[in-house]
């Protein structure tokens, strides 16, 4: 099953309003989002107008979406690799990791495995 990461940036610290998990504080800097690509059409949402449906489409509308990588793991796999600081229970609602959106305060695609 193929994953992806989508990577954003947040240009200053706001606090915004994530679905059901409610206000939420953003720091500048990268967020790293871990989704199933089991269509193309998953990860291409995100880059145009969309319907709020998953707590990602809370903060893709604000921060800027930066682009996508994609991987040929499962997404808790995926997301389980990813060593920088998670923003807890975040895009992770329908399975037991501790998040899928991880932060870094600045643009780090070659360290996000380290």
């Amino acid at each position: 099953m193929a994953s992806y990461v989508l990577i954003l940036h947040n240009d200053r610290d706001q606090k915004l309003l994530v679905g059901k998990l409610g206000f939420i504080d953003f720091k500048s800097g990268y967020y790293y989002y871990v989704g199933s690509a089991e269509r193309l059409s998953r990860v291409r949402r995100h880059f145009g107008k969309k319907r709020k449906r998953w707590h990602v489409d809370y903060i893709s509308e604000v921060f800027e979406v930066i682009g996508a990588i994609l991987f040929n793991l499962e997404e808790c796999e995926l997301s389980r690799k990813i060593k920088l600081k998670p923003i807890r229970d975040f895009g992770c609602s329908d399975c037991n990791c501790l998040s899928h959106l991880f932060y870094s305060e600045n643009l780090t695609i070659e360290y996000l495995f380290t």
